[in-house]
C-alpha cells in the first residue's frame, strides 16, 4: 500500500470519527477521536472472535503494521507538533518562570523516572516476573515526561490560569526532550549491561547526554536564528511559511544525524521564531500566514496522532498476563508524578509561590501521549519489550481518556 493511500486513509478516518466526535459525543477532539477509535478497535477484535473466518482485524493490523508508529511519531510528526507549539508560546512567560519549569522539567522528570522504575520492578516481582532493574527504570524514563501534544491540546479546552498554564506549558515542551534524553542513556546503559553495546562509564553517560541536550539546543538556537535572519530581509509570506518549514525539516534531519535532541531543537527554534522573529522579521500579513499555517498544521497532525493511539490497540499485543501490572502501574506513575510535582515545589517554595491548586493540577493535569508509546516501539526485540509496551499503551490510555476528561471540573474546583 502507498504512502499516499495509507495517509488518504487516517486523514480520512481523522475526519470522519472528528465529525461523529462533534455532533454526537461532544468531546474535546483529540479525546473524542482516542476514545471512537478505540471503540472501532475493539469492536474489530470482537467481530473477529464472534466472526473468524472473515479476518478483518488481521487486515487492518495488516495496514496497521505499515505504518511504524515510533518512526512517524518521533522521526516526522513530532518535529512539526513541537515546533507549532512553541511558535505559540510566550517566551516572556517562559523566562519569568524558568527556574520553575527547569527544576520541574529536569529534577522532576530523574525523581519520577527513579520512582517509576523501583515501584514497577517490586510490583513484576510480585507478579512474577523476573525483569532487570534496569529494564524497569527504562519503563520509568519513557513514561515520566508529560507530553507537550496531549498537554498543548487539553489547553485548547480547559481554562488554566495564565501563569499555572505557563508552567505546565514550559514543563511538558522542556521535560519531553529532557525525557527523551534520559531515556536514550538509560536504554545505552541497559543494553550495555546485557552484552550489546559493550562496556558505558560515567564520562559515555555524560557525553552523551551533553551532546543530545546541550548539543540539541544549540542546534535550535542556531537554526532559529539563521531562519530569523533569512525572514529579516524580506516580505514575501509564502516564502517565509516555506521557510519556517524548511527550518524544522532540515534541522530535525540534522538532530538525528548529529545524535543530539531533536525535540530541544524544535522547542528552542520554535520559541526563537515565534517571539523574535514573529516580532522583528515579520509584517502583519506574513504573521497571519505563518501562524494560520503552523495552526493548521499543528490541529491535523494532532488529529492523525490522537487516531493513531486509539488504532494502536491493534498492533500493540495486550497481553492478559500483563494486565493487572499494566493496571498496578496507572496509580504507580501517578505517584511518581506527585512526589516529582511536590519535590520540586518544596525546592522551589523558598524563591517562588504558587497558583492555589498548582499542585494537584499539575499532578493530574501531566497527561501522558503518543511519545511514551513511540518510544516503547523502539526499544530492541527482547524478552521485556512486550511487558513494557502493553504497560505503557494501558497508562497512556487512562491518562488522555480520563485524567483529560476530569481535569476541567479538577482545575474550576481548585482554582476556579
Amino acid at each position: 500500500m502507498s504512502i499516499f493511500t495509507i495517509g488518504a486513509i487516517l486523514v480520512g478516518l481523522s475526519a470522519l470519527f472528528g465529525y461523529l466526535n462533534h455532533r454526537y459525543l461532544h468531546l474535546p477532539h483529540t479525546i473524542g477521536l482516542v476514545v471512537i477509535a478505540l471503540a472501532a478497535s475493539l469492536s474489530i477484535i470482537g467481530f473477529d472472535l464472534v466472526v473468524p473466518s472473515v479476518h478483518i482485524g488481521q487486515k487492518v493490523t495488516g495496514v496497521l503494521r505499515q505504518i511504524d508508529f515510533n518512526k512517524t511519531l518521533m522521526h516526522g510528526m513530532l518535529s512539526f507538533l513541537l515546533f507549532a507549539g512553541a511558535l505559540h508560546a510566550d517566551i516572556s512567560a517562559f523566562k519569568a518562570r524558568r527556574l520553575t519549569i527547569g527544576v520541574m522539567a529536569c529534577l522532576g522528570t530523574l525523581i519520577s523516572t527513579f520512582v517509576v522504575g523501583g515501584l514497577m520492578w517490586l510490583s513484576f516481582g510480585l507478579f512474577g516476573f523476573d525483569i532487570p532493574f534496569i529494564w524497569a527504570l527504562v519503563f520509568g524514563a519513557l513514561i515520566s515526561p508529560t507530553d507537550p501534544v496531549a498537554v498543548l491540546s487539553l489547553f485548547k479546552t480547559v481554562d488554566v490560569p495564565d501563569t499555572l498554564q505557563a508552567k505546565m506549558a514550559g514543563e511538558s515542551l522542556f521535560n519531553d526532550g529532557v525525557g527523551v534524553v534520559v531515556f536514550t542513556v538509560v536504554v545505552a546503559i541497559a543494553l550495555a549491561g546485557g552484552g550489546q553495546g559493550g562496556s558505558m562509564g560515567v564520562v559515555d553517560i555524560v557525553k552523551l547526554f551533553f551532546t543530545e541536550a546541550v548539543g540539541g539546543a544549540a542546534l535550535g538556537l542556531a537554526a532559529g536564528y539563521i531562519g530569523y535572519r533569512a525572514m529579516y530581509g524580506i516580505n514575501e509570506p509564502s516564502l517565509e511559511v516555506l521557510i519556517t518549514l524548511a527550518l524544522v525539516m532540515v534541522t530535525y534531519a540534522l538532530a538525528l544525524a548529529l545524535h543530539m535532541s531533536g525535540p530541544i531543537a524544535m522547542v528552542v527554534a520554535g520559541l526563537f521564531i515565534g517571539n523574535r522573529g514573529v516580532k522583528y522579521a515579520m509584517s502583519e500579513k506574513t504573521r497571519d500566514y505563518v501562524l494560520t499555517f503552523w495552526t493548521l498544521m499543528d490541529e491535523i497532525l494532532n488529529s492523525v496522532l490522537f487516531l493513531l493511539i486509539g488504532l494502536e490497540v491493534l498492533v500493540v499485543a495486550v497481553n492478559i498476563e500483563h494486565l493487572w501490572v499494566a493496571l498496578l502501574a496507572i496509580p504507580v506513575t501517578l505517584v511518581a508524578r506527585a512526589l516529582s510535582v511536590t519535590i520540586s515545589i518544596a525546592v522551589l517554595s523558598r524563591w517562588k509561590t504558587f497558583t492555589k491548586g498548582a499542585v494537584p493540577v499539575l499532578i493530574w493535569g501531566g497527561l501522558r501521549g503518543g511519545i511514551a508509546v513511540a518510544l516503547s516501539l523502539s526499544l530492541p526485540d527482547n524478552e521485556y519489550k512486550t511487558a513494557i509496551l502493553s504497560i505503557t499503551y494501558g497508562v497512556v490510555l487512562f491518562s488522555i481518556i480520563v485524567q483529560g476528561l476530569t481535569v476541567k471540573p479538577l482545575v474550576k474546583r481548585m482554582v476556579g
